[in-house]
């Protein structure tokens, strides 16, 4: 049996893109297919660079048609375009099958960020015939010793007196710097200071200034420290100046940060098909595994946690594609995708590592690339911490204060985000409105863990309006983020929500998640009650906003066959 909510590459056919989109995503699927679990296992093992997937990427202009927007492509090139909804598709398919592969393709993503941005003509077409030979890129804004601390570079830019700079400094954590042909590097001019002397110039990374100094991971992954030494930045290849190098740089991230919950996803999907088939025909006691009540619930939870990440990721993809300067509501989903999601990623691959032991470490297998693996999701493009702090921005208005938009469709069209390339100052947080998230809960309110979900979602608009952290409070971050933990999570019921309306999904499956999530909640509430600073109120509120879902035996099982169907479903060729 095949089920329909996850990726499997037996019967992957993505009708609903256009056919040449069509035709990427599967030959993409073949090509890994056909080299087999064997080699995908060795190669990763080994540490081996990428160079044959990239040739194949370059053989299928598959970088250039998905990153190249319509703006950039020539004549004849209509199916170019920067396409929200295929590059999540993509990002999924990479991470079912290593994380390495994926890695490659997301910081091409961040290293044409500032290209793209930018009103230089000739940096834009030299990055589209670059992609169009097969290139990758890289981006280049940390630093050794301020990580991504953009206020503190040391990549110093003495004017030349020719329009152009001498660039010195190194950076470091630099995905592809060792083969780039374009790097989009952060720095600063020595002659001027404060936000007005902030660069961002492209570099070469085969120029003879360009120096490689090493792999600073131990992996296939290339993630470089490199240094430039009187490397001569020409006028041409000035991308970005002032206030705008900086703006370039945040929303950079912003485009880049949304990719790495679909890789979460294709990494669970991988490792769910291993770890329900092992458990299941592994028979101890005389019984199969699966016949044991906690290995059911922990495989049941994984499945319907990893159905959440995918409904959430698909229904921000619409949010993202239909933004605008009027319509930034994808400011608050998109770190919300990057931490949320990614974290969801870690707790299911634990809850199957839970039921499958000493069978995650064996070295045939997927599964221990994907324990592995999963881990470094949620600590890129900004850590957990520093993405709840920035959701934190948007709570008083998107619980409290909900304004009217039309209604966001979904968004599978074949259009080009050009948006994402022209966000504007990256300011302003505090200030966006967003919908009525009770609107999605209603809808479902005969659901009996949905409308218990909905009564901690309205306990916590209370908690803002009655208990929010005081000014002492506020500079607590260990507090707040408790907080932010509990708002996460009704952001991350609504957005399911409303994509489980949009799909008609089996209503079990939504119930069951959301005793997940009630769990979840109450977890957190208990969490906020032991914080050291937490008000006598603040504690009395935390114990208040605890609940129990609703079992229902009849429901569970039904939902647990689903599980059950996924043993044999899927295996990788030899």
């Amino acid at each position: 049996m095949t089920d329909p909510l996850l990726f499997n590459p037996r019967t992957y056919d993505p009708a609903h893109f256009d056919p040449e989109t069509r035709r990427l995503l599967r030959a993409t699927v073949d090509w890994f297919e056909e080299r087999g679990k064997r080699r995908l296992i060795e190669d990763y093992r080994s540490r081996v660079w990428l160079a044959d997937f990239l040739a194949f990427a370059a053989k299928e202009k598959l970088f250039a048609t998905f990153l190249t927007p319509a703006a950039a492509a020539g004549e004849g090139e209509e199916h170019k375009r920067w396409d929200t909804a295929r590059i999540a598709a993509l990002n999924e398919i990479l991470g079912f099958y290593g994380l390495d592969y994926w890695y490659a393709w997301q910081v091409t993503i961040l290293g044409l960020g500032p290209v793209w941005q930018s009103g230089n003509a000739a940096a834009r077409a030299r990055a589209a015939e670059l992609l169009d030979q097969g290139e990758v890129f890289a981006f280049g804004l940390s630093e050794k010793a301020h990580g991504a601390d953009i206020y503190s570079t040391d990549m110093l830019l003495e004017p030349d007196g020719q329009g152009g700079f001498t660039a010195n400094g190194s950076k470091y954590y630099i995905g592809n710097g060792n083969a780039a042909g374009l790097v989009s590097v952060f720095g600063r001019r020595t002659d001027v200071e404060g936000p007005d002397g902030y660069v961002f110039f492209a570099a070469d990374s085969r120029h003879p200034a360009y120096h490689l100094v090493k792999n600073v991971v131990d992996s296939s992954k290339y993630v470089s420290e490199f240094r430039l030494e009187n490397y001569p930045v020409r006028a041409e290849d000035v991308l970005h100046t002032g206030r705008a190098a900086f703006d370039a740089a945040l929303n950079t991230v912003n485009v880049g940060k949304f990719n790495l919950c679909t890789a979460s996803i294709g990494i669970c999907e991988h490792a769910m098909y291993e770890a329900v088939t092992h458990a299941h025909n592994r028979i101890l006691y005389g019984r199969p595994v699966t016949a044991f009540p906690h290995v059911r619930r922990e495989l049941t939870d994984a499945y319907v946690r990893l159905v959440g990440m995918k409904l959430f990721s698909d229904r921000a993809v619409d949010y993202f594609r239909s933004a605008g300067p009027d319509d930034r509501r994808y400011l608050l989903f998109n770190p919300m995708t990057k931490m949320k999601v990614t974290t969801e990623g870690e707790k299911v691959i634990d809850l199957m590592w839970d039921v499958i032991a000493a069978k995650g470490f064996e070295k045939d297998n997927y599964f221990g690339q994907a324990a592995v693996e999963i881990r470094g999701l949620p600590k890129l493009e900004g850590t957990v911490h520093v993405n709840l702090a920035l959701i934190l921005k948007f709570m008083r208005n998107h619980l409290l204060n909900p304004a009217d938009y039309p209604p966001v469709p979904t968004r599978l069209d074949a259009a080009d985000d050009d948006f994402l390339f022209r966000q504007g100052p990256a300011r302003g947080l505090g200030s966006i409105r967003f919908h009525d998230w009770r609107t999605a809960f209603d809808a479902y309110a005969h659901l009996p863990n949905v409308a218990r979900f909905r009564e901690q979602a309205d306990a916590l608009c209370e908690f803002v309006t009655t208990a929010a952290p005081d000014e002492e409070q506020s500079k607590d971050l260990d507090l707040l983020l408790a907080v932010g933990q509990l708002f996460a999570l009704v952001v991350h019921a609504q957005l399911i929500l409303e994509q489980a309306g949009l799909t008609s999904l089996d209503e079990d499956v939504l119930d069951e998640l959301f005793a997940v999530l009630i769990r979840d909640f109450s977890a957190h509430a208990i969490e906020l009650h032991g914080k050291d600073s937490a008000t006598k109120t603040q504690q009395a509120w935390a114990l208040s906003a605890v609940r129990r879902p609703a079992a229902d035996e009849a429901r569970s099982d039904r939902v647990w066959q689903r599980v059950e169907s996924l043993s044999g479903a899927y295996e990788m060729a030899p």
